[in-house]
Order: structure tokens, then C-alpha cells, then sequence
């Protein structure tokens, strides 16, 4: 099943951030998707269309996506999650904020800050001891 990535980009150009995620999609699948939204995003989202390895690019342009906020972002998110196996973002404030709203809206365990993908159910996080 495909990946979503959520792009943190500031509607001109991707975040270097989020060719990590991307990164980390393409080791979970195949098909990777990338999401921008925000309002004059066209920019951004030409960009993501040029990453390697990514499939398609959804646009979210409007107003209300213009500030990036949880409150606004998260339920789009939701909306586009039945067609993925996975949702990432990069570990950055964006998506420190949208990704723990959109989890709990799904009713899913979120799994943060991940440094490596073992496979499609298995990553190596930071332990803090």
C-alpha cells in the first residue's frame, strides 16, 4: 500500500526536511505520495513533483491552510488516510504539531522521531535513558 508524506514547504520550495520523510517513505513502499497544503502552494508542489521516487502529488490549496495550523491540516489529513498504509511527516515543529492531532483523530498510535526504517513495521527511534 502506498505512503503518504505530509511537505512542510514555504509554497515555494520543499523544506529539506521533508525529502527525509520522503527518504523514509520510499524504504516503507514503493509508491510514495506527497501532500502540500497551503495557500500559493503551486510552487511547492511543482517541486515535490520533482523528487525522486515520489508517485503523485495531492494539492490542498486554500486560505485556511495558509498558517500550516493542526487545526486545520490534521482533519485533511484524516480525510486521505484510507488510502495509505502509512503517514509521515518530518520530525520538525509542523509536524510535531499536524501529526499527534491527525493520529488521535484516527484513533491510532503515532510513531515519532524515528532515526531508521527497518521495515514497513519495524523502526529504531532515540532512546533516552
Amino acid at each position: 500500500m502506498a505512503v503518504l508524506v505530509l511537505a512542510e514547504h514555504n509554497n515555494i520550495a520543499l523544506n529539506s526536511a521533508t525529502l527525509n520523510a520522503v527518504a523514509a517513505g520510499i524504504q516503507i513502499s514503493d509508491s510514495v505520495d506527497i501532500l502540500v497544503a497551503g495557500s500559493g502552494c503551486l510552487g511547492a508542489a511543482e517541486a515535490a513533483a520533482k523528487v525522486v521516487g515520489v508517485g503523485k502529488v495531492l494539492v490542498a490549496d486554500s486560505s485556511h491552510y495558509a498558517n500550516a495550523l493542526a487545526e486545520n491540516v490534521a482533519p485533511l489529513v484524516v480525510t486521505l488516510a484510507d488510502g495509505y498504509s502509512h503517514i509521515l511527516a518530518a520530525s520538525t515543529t509542523n509536524g510535531k504539531n499536524i501529526m499527534p492531532r491527525a493520529a488521535a483523530l484516527m484513533d491510532v498510535a503515532q510513531i515519532s522521531d524515528i532515526i531508521a526504517v527497518e521495515s514497513e513495521n519495524t523502526f529504531k527511534r532515540p532512546i533516552y535513558a
